[in-house]
C-alpha cells in the first residue's frame, strides 16, 4: 500500500546486539551494578566524543560514593546523577520501583504552546477532525490554511484517515503541522506521515553504529531514505511548528522534512534526541536505556541537542490572554502571502 523509510535488518540486528551484555549472574552487589553500568555505557554510548564527556572521569566521580553498605534507593540516585551526565533524554536507570529521566533538553525553554488555546479557539469549525492523536481544521481567511495537529508519534493513523484528511485541504494555498509538544513514540508512524510530503525517493539522513567498544569505533554514515506514499500527497507550501519538547522521532520528522523546498520551520529549537535508543540489563535486574546509535541529518551533522527554526517566533502573553496563538498567526500571515508560493 505505500513505501517509507525502512531500515536494513542487517543494520537494524549490528545496532541492536553489537556489544549489549545481557548478563546471566544474579548479583545484588551495588559496586558491581555500578562498574557494570559504567561499562555498558562506556561500550556502548554513542555521544561521548561529540559531547566531550570524559566518561572517566565521571565515573571517579561517583565510585567513592558507593559501598557494600548503599542500599537500593541510594544506588538508583547515584546511578540516575552519574546518566544525568550525558545530558541526553534517551537514557533511563529503570528498577521496579523507580524510573530515572533527563529532561534537560526541555527546561528553562519557552513553551511556545498553549493548550487552553487550542482547545477554545482553534480545534473547531466545519471542516474539523480528529483521529487518535491527530487534530485538524482549516484556519485563516476563507479557511484557506490547513492545519494539522500530531501529539504523538506513538499513535499511528491509517491511510484512509490520512487521506480523508487531505482530502479536506485540497482546496487550500498551504498547511501548518503543529508538532509542539510531541515528545516522539514510533519512526514508523513519523515516516508514514512524512511520506505524505515526498514525490521521489529522496536521501533524508544516515545513520551508523558502533562496531567497537572504543568511543570513536563507528561504521560510516549509512544512508536512509524516504520513498512517498501511494497515497494523497501535498506537494504545496509547508510550515512546521516546533518547540523545545519536540524530541525523538519528531525530531527526526523535522529533520527529515526540512529536506524539501516547499517546507518551513517556525516557532523554537527542537529537543533533540537522535541517538537510537536500546536497553540493556544490569546484574540486579535493573534496566538502563541509553541512546546508541547515531541518526544524523541530510549533511551528515548531529541534531542531537535539537534543531532551529527557520523562522523564531515566541508566543506572546498578550495573543495568548485574546485567545490567539501567535506561532499558528504568524504562519497563516506566511502562508497566505504573496511569497508563500517561494517557500
Amino acid at each position: 500500500m505505500k513505501h517509507i523509510l525502512i531500515y536494513p535488518f542487517c543494520l537494524i540486528a549490528a545496532i541492536l546486539f553489537h556489544g549489549c551484555e545481557m548478563l546471566d549472574e544474579f548479583n545484588e552487589s551495588p559496586l558491581y551494578n555500578f562498574e557494570a553500568c559504567w561499562k555498558i555505557l562506556d561500550e556502548n554510548y554513542c555521544f561521548f566524543e561529540y559531547k566531550q564527556i570524559d566518561w572517566d572521569a565521571v565515573h571517579d566521580k561517583y565510585v567513592y560514593q558507593i559501598n557494600e553498605s548503599t542500599n537500593e534507593q541510594e544506588l538508583f540516585q547515584l546511578l540516575s546523577s552519574m546518566t544525568q551526565e550525558l545530558q541526553d533524554g534517551h537514557v533511563n536507570v529503570i528498577s521496579k520501583y523507580f524510573y530515572s529521566t533527563y529532561d534537560g533538553w526541555f527546561q528553562n525553554h519557552p513553551s511556545n504552546f498553549n493548550w487552553g488555546v487550542m482547545q477554545n479557539y482553534y480545534w473547531s469549525g466545519e471542516y474539523a477532525g480528529d483521529y487518535n492523536e491527530i487534530r485538524y481544521c482549516r484556519l485563516g481567511d476563507n479557511e484557506q490554511v490547513g492545519y494539522i495537529y500530531y501529539g504523538s508519534f506513538s499513535e499511528s493513523i491509517l491511510e484512509s484517515e490520512l487521506n480523508k484528511m487531505f482530502d479536506t485541504f485540497k482546496e487550500c494555498k498551504g498547511l501548518i503541522i503543529d508538532v509542539r509538544d510531541n515528545g516522539g513514540g514510533s519512526l514508523t508512524n513519523s515516516d508514514r506521515f512524512a511520506s505524505r510530503f515526498f514525490d521521489k525517493k529522496t536521501l533524508c539522513g544516515y545513520i551508523q553504529h558502533k562496531t567497537g567498544k572504543g568511543h570513536q569505533d563507528f561504521s560510516n554514515p549509512y544512508p536512509l531514505y524516504l520513498e512517498p506514499s501511494h497515497g494523497d500527497l501535498w506537494l504545496k507550501p509547508v510550515i512546521i511548528l516546533t518547540n523545545r519538547r519536540c524530541f525523538s522521532a519528531t525530531n527526526n520528522f523535522v529533520s527529515k522534512m526540512k529536506v524539501l523546498s516547499n517546507v518551513q520551520t517556525l516557532g523554537g529549537s527542537t529537543g533533540g534526541g537522535s541517538g537510537f535508543p536500546f536497553t540493556s540489563e544490569l546484574p540486579n535486574g535493573w534496566r538502563i536505556r541509553f541512546s546508541t546509535s547515531p541518526i544524523l541529518d541530510v549533511n551528515k551533522q548531529h541534531t542531537e541537542f535539537g534543531i532551529e527554526p527557520d523562522i523564531p517566533v515566541t508566543l506572546s502573553s498578550d495573543d495568548t490572554e485574546k485567545g490567539r496563538d501567535t506561532l499558528i498567526e504568524t504562519a497563516i500571515q506566511i502562508l497566505l502571502s504573496a511569497d508563500s508560493s517561494t517557500l
